[in-house]
């Protein structure tokens, strides 16, 4: 709930505290939110800090570059809704079996850590140990790498712009970036994921550098409402848009309402941009020329598969 309301050079500042006591929050989690359990929905620029001044998010209104968002739809959404089963309790599903989890268009790209079942089923019928260092390209940079470089340069611009308006979390996120060749071009990331029409259940990102903050940027293809990104648990929540920027603490529970397509193309694509704690942890230190030969490496034992 929203205890005070202030203006500054025309953002508006709000203090926000909680609706109810952690206790209550587990019942929510890992469940798709209601529109009744949120009070106030933003739609303008604005930051909002906890009763506490913790920033909670930062939200920006039209401030991506038109063309670069294009690109980047034109070259990812093909892959992008490509159906996967693998988002487990963000997806909703209780299930222990990856398999039986419901399919959501969710999909990565950039780096990751960690080898999929099929990677580690070509490894075994190769007669051939998992290397140690389990970091590797995803799908998508090793198969549409021309697609991944005309995405960049909108990853580039969320980069400046959370170098702008988040500039301590930036810092100690960018200098990680730095001292690993499995990067994302000039930026603070290693990994990019992608959702289509996708309402996530109440959730805390995991896997990302802690040190860091979270973003999310959406683009719009035909009509649609709702998908607002909320914290429950402040009864507050974000409506972003094509062309707007949101940082925010994505280790306080968040999730978004439910998506109404109102025509048969509409797409809500969200594209979230991290640095992935682990990649930092296995290949911190090594150099591009490690990285070169590892990714010929995986990328041999997948076409020796063939």
């Amino acid at each position: 709930m929203i205890i005070k309301t202030e203006k500054k050079d025309g953002i508006t500042i709000y203090y926000v505290d909680k609706d109810y006591d952690d206790d209550a929050l587990k019942k929510v989690m890992n469940k798709k939110l209601k529109r009744n359990q949120i009070k106030t929905i933003i739609d303008h620029d604005a930051d909002v800090y906890t009763a506490d001044e913790k920033l909670l998010l930062r939200f920006r209104k039209n401030k991506l570059n038109k063309t670069k968002i294009q690109d980047f739809y034109d070259n990812v959404i093909q892959f992008a809704k490509g159906p996967t089963t693998n988002r487990g309790s963000a997806s909703g599903s209780t299930h222990k079996n990856v398999k039986e989890n419901p399919k959501i268009m969710t999909n990565i790209l950039g780096y990751f850590d960690g080898f999929s079942p099929k990677q580690k089923f070509i490894f075994k019928q190769r007669g051939k140990p998992l290397p140690k260092i389990t970091v590797r390209e995803t799908r998508f940079l090793q198969e549409y790498p021309d697609k991944f470089k005309k995405a960049i340069p909108l990853i580039e611009e969320i980069d400046h712009y959370y170098e702008k308006y988040i500039p301590a979390q930036y810092t100690l996120q960018k200098r990680k970036a730095r001292q690993t060749p499995f990067h994302i071009s000039n930026t603070a990331f290693t990994t990019v994921t992608t959702n289509v029409n996708y309402q996530t259940t109440v959730h805390t990102d995991k896997g990302d550098d802690a040190e860091g903050f979270g973003n999310l940027i959406v683009i719009e293809h035909g009509e649609y409402t709702g998908g607002e990104t909320c914290f429950p648990q402040y009864g507050v929540g974000v409506d972003i848009r094509t062309g707007d920027v949101i940082y925010m603490d994505v280790h306080q529970p968040h999730g978004n309402l439910d998506i109404q397509l109102k025509t048969k193309d509409a797409v809500r694509l969200s594209i979230v941009c991290y640095l992935r704690k682990k990649i930092w942890d296995q290949t911190r230190g090594k150099t591009k020329k490690f990285m070169v030969a590892h990714n010929r490496t995986l990328r041999n034992i997948k076409k020796s598969s063939k």
